[in-house]
């Protein structure tokens, strides 16, 4: 009892300081572990194997939209880095840069790609001559370097991992529709796998991507009321192209410049998972995207027949689920906690009374709902329990979501939900960047997005009092 006593003490509980909540998940989880380059963190297999599976899913659903990966290199010239303005002066600060090649000083400094927008368009300028050669819809699986200050494992780091897809199109329409498409894969992906709604809609010019058109967004939001923005997707229009040269000779053989997307999610999802879904026990994992979904724990495992069932019942479960057998030498509390720890779906309870009954017992990990179970009818179970785990988690997410949501009619009643009111705050805006700054300097709030779905709260801008053009969504985010 003491054992288990100490692995739950050992996470400080989310209300009591929901950073050091965060911070132990991590570690008692094992998600990650913290390397000797400050600002970069080990992910351990526990915590890949979580993003293998995010990338395993949402690679297919690239793929049916007819995205084909690619690889470009890490290195970037800064000559081509320049070539875009808006764009190298939004990365500059986070920039890291090679000066040497062992010994020798570089006759050109090397970036260290903060992103591949320059690469893939260096990459285009040459690649796409004709019509026929339209649509490029290519996507790449790699590491990125941007050189934070402040860090927080998965959140924000000096190295991350991610997808960048970069799209190049005949028109403008054509462009236009692959981003919100590509918005659109995300938001399923999301709330389908994930269990975690989203906000879809539009960022201000003051928070779009340096060098695009327009970026469109997800934002989710966290148990402790703040934004998170989970995945972007950014229409170039023309403007790359035209920094690189990168042009087609049409059918009516006239040279015309292409128009270009990019969007990319990483790592930071496994963040979201934590902070939507966890408790003070630890992760909570939707069973869609766990890479453990059930494990089995035999109960008196020293008694005789105890652990051979436990193994057959894995291997009566192992074709239709991801499923383990803990056969450690711990005791069953303490494997109980370690489960719930690790954010398990669902634990199998097996002991002698239970075979000789012919029964097994499954336990949820959000709820700790249990239910006795016939051997035989294990696996039809496991199912409804396991789908029925996927769809509440969305819906207590969403519901969270909803009741930490608010209207602010005025600047007043705004300032006062932003200092008392952990959430999300709906409330007009004029368009001018001047009220977002002012905003952002007095409450701390962000416009997180202009919501597809716009609605009329008022007439007027609720920070200067000017007739309002968008509803927008307001927060503190990560």
């Amino acid at each position: 009892m003491a054992q288990e006593k100490k692995l739950v003490e050992a996470i400080t509980s989310m209300e009591e300081d929901f950073a050091q909540w965060y911070t132990d998940v991590v570690k008692k989880a094992e998600l990650i572990d913290y390397s000797s380059v400050k600002g970069c963190m080990v992910i351990k297999p526990a915590g890949y194997a979580i993003w293998e599976n995010i990338q395993k899913e949402l690679d297919k659903r690239f793929k049916e939209t007819g995205v084909e990966n690619v690889y470009m290199p890490m290195f970037i010239p800064e000559s081509l880095l320049e070539k875009e303005k808006d764009h190298v002066e939004g990365f500059a600060p986070e920039v890291a840069w090679v000066t040497h090649g062992g010994l020798n000083p570089l006759q050109e400094r090397l970036c260290v790609r903060p992103t591949s927008e320059t690469l893939f368009c260096d990459f285009y300028a040459n690649d796409i001559q004709s019509y026929r050669d339209l649509p490029k819809c290519y996507n790449q699986w790699c590491s990125v370097v941007r050189w934070e200050k402040e860090t927080r494992p998965f959140l924000r780091s000096r190295e991350f991992l991610w997808q960048e897809g970069h799209t190049a199109h005949a028109t403008a329409k054509e462009a236009e529709e692959r981003t919100e498409l590509m918005l659109n894969v995300y938001a399923d992906f999301c709330e389908e796998v994930l269990a975690m709604p989203v906000i879809r809609g539009r960022k201000t010019d003051k928070e779009k991507f340096a060098g695009a058109e327009a970026t469109y967004t997800i934002e989710a939001l966290m148990h402790d009321g703040k934004a998170l923005q989970s995945g972007t997707s950014h229409n170039f229009g023309d403007g790359f192209a035209k920094a690189f040269g990168i042009q087609y000779t049409d059918k009516d053989n006239t040279l015309k410049y292409v128009h270009q997307t990019s969007w990319g999610m990483s790592t930071r999802l496994i963040g979201a998972i934590i902070m939507a879904h966890g408790d003070d026990s630890g992760l909570v994992l939707p069973p869609r995207i766990a890479p453990v979904q059930v494990m089995v724990i035999p109960i008196m495992q020293r008694k005789e027949g105890v652990l051979e069932k436990a193994r057959e019942l894995k291997d009566t479960l192992a074709s239709n689920f991801r499923v383990k057998v803990d056969d450690s030498d711990k005791s069953p509390g303490w494997k109980f906690s370690e489960q719930e720890v690790r954010g398990i779906p669902v634990r199998i309870e097996l002991g002698p009374k239970d075979i000789e009954a012919g029964q097994c017992v499954i336990v949820r990990r959000d709820t700790r709902e249990k239910t006795v179970v016939s051997l035989n009818e294990v696996n039809e179970k496991l199912s409804e329990v396991l789908a029925a785990m996927q769809k509440e988690m969305l819906e207590r997410a969403r519901e969270h979501r909803d009741s930490h949501t608010y209207v602010a009619a005025n600047y007043e009643e705004f300032k006062k939900i932003i200092s008392e009111k952990p959430g999300f705050v709906k409330a007009m805006w004029c368009g001018d960047e001047a009220c977002e700054n002012k905003i952002k300097e007095e409450t701390t709030a962000t416009s997180r997005c202009m919501p597809f779905e716009q609605e009329h709260i008022t007439d007027t801008c609720v920070c200067c009092g000017k007739p309002a053009k968008a509803m927008v969504y307001w927060g503190k985010a990560y």
